[in-house]
């Protein structure tokens, strides 16, 4: 598949004259004593959009190690929403926060254990990305490939020493729909002989949003695995809808009957984590609301234990911290965001003036079997945003031969997930669920989510 349409976008997207800022932060508020891990913060310039930026190096070998480019999904989520609860080398303390500025902990599972990790604020508007232009904060699927592929190039420009790394993109939910969009520019790029050559190895995508009709369609059938939906209820719905579960035709209405009676069924059942309580979702009134009351040491908005039983604890409680504490004058001198650029940050910023234009880039994957590449899709058995039945059934479309079959894999002599393992001409894609997790794996099971990516990125099997 080629992407000649993006020819028409502006070339100024991949300006060689871009401008790149960089920082070294060596201390952060809430953290005791200087970073333990070395971080770089700053701009690159795409056109008229400041791209912001965390860069960690590895703690290993950072000359040798893998590059990952790191997004985020939502579209809107920051780069920080990895660098904090996902993948990154810290943590904010939510055992006993009791307001004002949040603390953080050094994270001993971090995949900048092993390799070099840019968090980006992708699409613009995202985090403290900000452009220069009204027109520039619009955009879409398609434009945010290309842009987020602008960046790389500059930032690998401003960054040569990292240009022979092993390249690998990595992605979170929404962005699942760019990481083989972006895979396809950067091939066509180096194939044309475009510089800086992106030394790409391969591209990791978890719970992917891959195929907007599949991922919805999926979670029926998911239901009736986790037992949400009983057995007739099902065959009831799977004969009268023929296996098709969304755009359901009115006058179908046996089918329409039976797809009313399962959402009432799951209507109050949490998509992210079938397991966790059913959280409405806080609009950033309700962020800002609760987030003064936290920053002004009241003790009515204690964050409780996720042990906490009943319906007193919510994941989402735990996001609000990344907003109490970068919307801290301190924190953002700290990162050196430019003053007066983001009015307030958001973890995710639900108000982007974003068009989805793409929803459905299996055939991207499909293309992409002949390239050569190293692949991992893995899912939280549990998430039923993006159900791994969903996630199974396009990885079974690319019709390439299973390598190593359907199998247990284990941490601390403990089943973490299953993995199966497909091939094709050198490309190598392994699919694996982590057991017990929900959407976006890494925010539930770190540790698991470490050793996976630990063992595949160094060509081990899982």
């Amino acid at each position: 598949m080629n992407l000649q349409y993006f020819l028409l976008l502006p070339l100024l997207l991949f300006s060689a004259t871009a401008v790149v800022s960089q920082n070294i932060v060596r201390t952060l508020p809430g953290f005791s004593g200087e970073l333990p891990f070395k971080l770089e913060t700053g701009y690159v310039s795409v056109g008229d959009i400041e791209f912001f930026y965390y860069f960690v190096e590895s703690q290993s070998n950072p000359g040798a190690d893998p590059l990952i480019l790191y997004i985020n999904g939502g579209p809107g989520c920051s780069g920080l929403n990895g660098f904090v609860y996902q993948v990154g080398p810290v943590a904010f303390n939510i055992t006993d926060y009791t307001g004002g500025l949040p603390t953080l902990l050094l994270y001993p599972h971090s995949w900048t254990k092993t390799a070099n990790i840019i968090f980006l604020d992708a699409p613009v508007g995202t985090g403290f990305s900000y452009a220069t232009t009204t027109q520039a904060y619009t955009t879409s699927d398609t434009l945010s490939a290309i842009q987020t592929t602008g960046f790389l190039k500059n930032w690998l420009n401003d960054h040569p020493d990292f240009k022979s790394n092993p390249f690998f993109l990595g992605t979170d939910s929404y962005s699942g729909i760019l990481a083989p969009i972006i895979a396809q520019e950067i091939i066509d790029g180096n194939e044309v002989g475009e510089e800086p050559h992106i030394n790409l190895k391969g591209y990791l995508i978890g719970c992917p949003h891959t195929d907007t009709t599949l991922e919805k369609n999926s979670r029926i059938p998911y239901a009736h695995r986790m037992a949400l939906i009983s057995d007739s209820l099902y065959e009831a719905a799977k004969t009268s809808c023929n296996g098709r579960y969304v755009d359901v035709e009115p006058s179908n209405a046996k089918c329409v009957e039976a797809i009313e009676s399962i959402l009432l069924c799951i209507e109050q059942i949490s998509l992210q984590n079938i397991l966790e309580p059913n959280c409405a979702f806080l609009t950033p009134k309700q962020n800002k609301e609760i987030r003064r009351s936290l920053q002004e040491n009241s003790r009515s908005f204690l964050l409780p234990s996720q042990h906490t039983t009943g319906d007193a604890w919510c994941r989402n409680f735990e996001y609000l911290l990344s907003d109490i504490w970068t919307n801290y004058k301190s924190v953002q001198e700290a990162l050196y965001v430019r003053p007066g650029t983001v009015k307030e940050f958001f973890r995710c910023n639900i108000s982007l003036s974003y068009t989805v234009n793409v929803n459905n880039v299996v055939g991207y994957h499909k293309n992409l079997t002949n390239s050569g590449l190293q692949v991992l899709v893995f899912s939280g058995d549990h998430d039923m945003v993006i159900p791994h039945v969903g996630i199974e059934q396009w990885i079974k479309s690319l019709n390439i031969s299973i390598d190593k079959d359907w199998r247990p894999w284990y941490v601390d002599g403990q089943v973490a997930g299953y993995t199966r393992k497909y091939t094709n001409n050198g490309y190598r894609l392994t699919y694996s669920t982590i057991k017990g997790a929900g959407h976006s794996p890494p925010e539930y099971k770190r540790r698991e989510c470490y050793e996976m990516f630990y063992r595949w990125i160094h060509y081990y099997p899982l």
